[in-house]
Formats: structure tokens, sequence, C-alpha cells
């Protein structure tokens, strides 16, 4: 059978790649519809995954006040705008995108997406960016042993998992609450969001003999119908802990996208 791979496909959009999004997309702020569209562009500013672009024309109750300033954003130079909503103004909000930005983009709006107070694929809520269309998830069920250890010490020891794989990231392995060594752990208020995945219902860290290891296991007890599998469950960041599978331990993953040098934080 051989050992675990370690290995995942990478990302592989480049830079300043835009494609049309097939979707209705909203936003919104203080309940107002800033813009609705079916017109929008996904333009790629990091290999990670893509932003929108709006079509200034499809700004619903908003308008946009330009804030005289040039920035270079990952695709090219964007014009720096705040954003109008009724009587209130959201500084710095959004950006139109200038010449040297790729062609099928310029004119259009990108906004900051913490500007927005929610973003709506069709009827659906997305989280923290917009889904690649090149990303993929998959939630598998599988009879691999998972243990976990820090310094020595076992915090689970599980007979199956559930192996989420996304592209990108290393292989992350769900496991039965029933199998994690809980009096070990400390629970913490961390929060984080996923696009694919939803928002984390809990976060817990390891007070251990080296000193705290904060925000290193999480769950989704409520997550997308797409990862569906994982609900209930709790994974580790392999960043941050010895983890063997099928009695073979793996070495710590390093330089993952969207994961900080130190626990606390990143894709989940």
């Amino acid at each position: 059978m051989g050992v675990e791979s370690v290995l995942h496909p990478s990302l592989i959009v480049p830079v300043g790649h835009v494609e049309p999004v097939p979707r209705r997309v909203r936003g919104i702020v203080d309940g107002h519809v800033v813009f609705d569209t079916r017109r929008a562009l996904y333009v790629w500013e990091w290999a990670g995954y893509p932003q929108y672009c709006v079509p200034r024309d499809d700004l619903v109750e908003a308008s946009l006040i330009d804030d005289d300033r040039t920035e270079h954003l990952g695709a090219g130079p964007a014009r720096r705008h705040s954003l109008r909503v009724r009587d209130a103004v959201r500084e710095g909000a959004a950006w139109v995108w200038h010449d040297g930005a790729p062609e099928a983009v310029r004119g259009t709006v990108r906004f900051r997406w913490n500007a927005l107070d929610a973003w709506l694929e069709e009827d659906e809520p997305v989280y923290v960016h917009p889904r690649s269309p090149y990303t993929r998830v998959d939630a598998l069920r599988s009879s691999s042993r998972v243990r976990v250890e820090i310094d020595g010490v076992v915090l689970a020891d599980a007979p199956h998992c559930v192996k989420l794989f996304e592209t990108g990231l290393p292989t992350r392995y769900y496991l039965d609450r029933a199998h994690i060594n809980w009096p070990l752990l400390r629970r913490t208020d961390h929060v984080t969001q996923c696009p694919y995945k939803g928002t984390t219902s809990g976060y817990w860290s390891f007070d251990g003999g080296t000193g705290p290891h904060e925000n290193i296991l999480w769950a989704y007890d409520f997550p997308t119908v797409q990862a569906s599998r994982i609900a209930g469950l709790a994974a580790f960041f392999n960043e941050y802990v010895d983890l063997s599978v099928d009695d073979t331990l793996l070495p710590r993953p390093t330089g993952t996208p969207g994961v900080p040098a130190r626990a606390g934080g990143g894709r989940a």
C-alpha cells in the first residue's frame, strides 16, 4: 500500500488571469444592495484565489468617491475609491482598475472584501474571498489510523478519519471527537471562515511542557453542504503537531499558503 503521500496539487493560475463569473453576485452594506451583477469577472491578484470585478454600471444603492490615489494591486494599477451607501461612507473600500491592468477588467470595480457586510453568490453567502473555479475540495472517509502528539503527549489516536483534500493545501485529517484527548486541550474564542467549508465552531489550544501551542485544533459543526462529511469532526494543523498516519510520522508542511508562521489563524 505504501506510505501516506504528503504531496498535493499546486496552485496553477497565473497572476493577472481573468475569467467570467457565471453566477449572480451581490454585495450588501447596512442592508442595502451595493451592487447586483450577472456580469462579474474573476481576476487573480495572486495564485491562491481570485477577486470579483464588478461593472460600475451594476452599482445599485451606492456610489464611488475618487480618493485621488492610484495603487498597484497584484494584477496591475487601480484607482482607489471610497464607498458611499446612503449617508454612510466607507473609506478606501474599492478600486477601479486602470490602464496597465488586464484589459478585460479595466474600468470595473474591485471591492475590499471586508468593506462590505455580506457577499452573495446567487442566494448563498460567500466568506473570506470568492471560491476559485480551479480549486477542488473533497472529503473522503478513510480507514487510515491517525495519531497526534506534541512533545510526546498524545492528543488524539483515531482508528479512522475523514481526509479533506483541498487544492493547494496539505491533506487535513478530521477525527471523531471520541478519539481526541479533550482534558488536555483548552478552548479559545478564535474563529476563522473558509469559502469552501464555512465558519468554524471551535478552536482549541494545548499548554505543553515547552509552552502554549495556540489554536492547533478546530471543528466545523455546521459546514457547507459540499463539506458535510466533516460536520462535528475536528482536525489538527499538520504544521504544528506530530501527526502519524498508519504508524508513519508525516513531515510537518512548511510554506503552506494562507497558514501563518505561528498557529492561531490561516486556512483551516
